[in-house]
Formats: C-alpha cells, structure tokens, sequence
C-alpha cells in the first residue's frame, strides 16, 4: 500500500507581513485549469494605466478589509468584508482603492469557465 501523505493545515491569516511596500501574491493552490490565490494590499492599486485582462474567469471574495474594482469603462464596485464576485474572462477591471489603514486579504480563484453548466 502507497504511504499516506502528511495533511498540513495553514490559516489564511497568518504570515501577513507586517509592513506590507508592495501588494503581496501566493499561490495557495493550483492545477489543471485553476488557480487559487492569496492576496495581501494595504492602499495598493492597481497602476493608473493598467487594467486586467485575464483569458481565465476570476472569482474574488474580501476576507478582510475593503476595496473598490472600476470596469471598463467606469463602473465602480465596493468590497467589504464578505462581499464576493465573479469576473468573467477578458472583461477589463483595475483594483482602483484598497482600505490604507488595514490589509485587505482577497482569496481568489482563476479557472477556465464551461460552455454550460452541468
């Protein structure tokens, strides 16, 4: 019989820098078609001329903290604590505002949509 694996667990809240200079990206998980990740900002945005474009669909919620996103062209949506979105592939969105007074920790996962669902 195959040796079973050493199951670790890790709080998403732990290991939070705490002087956060740039925006900090983990990937906590991945696999064919899917990626989930961990994100960390304090006041960071995105730069004034950059927007995302992702070919992967992404869904985001706020675990902590509070963010606004602007789709183009400027439809603004607010994020607190809770909130969760989905955002198709390839439409164009930018973090336009995250709270500068406390971390704002996002859990995302990009992946591939289906045609339909099952």
């Amino acid at each position: 019989m195959g040796r079973v694996p050493s199951i670790q667990t890790r709080n998403l809240f732990d290991d939070i820098p705490v002087k956060l200079t740039e925006e900090v990206f983990e990937v906590l998980a991945q696999g064919k078609d899917v990626k989930v990740e961990r994100i960390v900002s304090k006041g960071h945005t995105s730069p004034k001329d950059g927007w995302y474009d992702q070919a992967q669909a992404e869904w985001v919620m706020l675990l902590e903290g509070a963010a606004e996103l602007t789709f183009e062209p400027a439809e603004k949506v607010q994020l607190q604590r809770g909130d969760q979105i989905l955002i198709p592939a390839h439409l164009k969105h930018r973090v336009s505002w995250t709270d500068p007074d406390q971390e704002t920790v996002w859990l995302t996962v990009f992946f591939t949509e289906c045609d339909k669902p099952n």
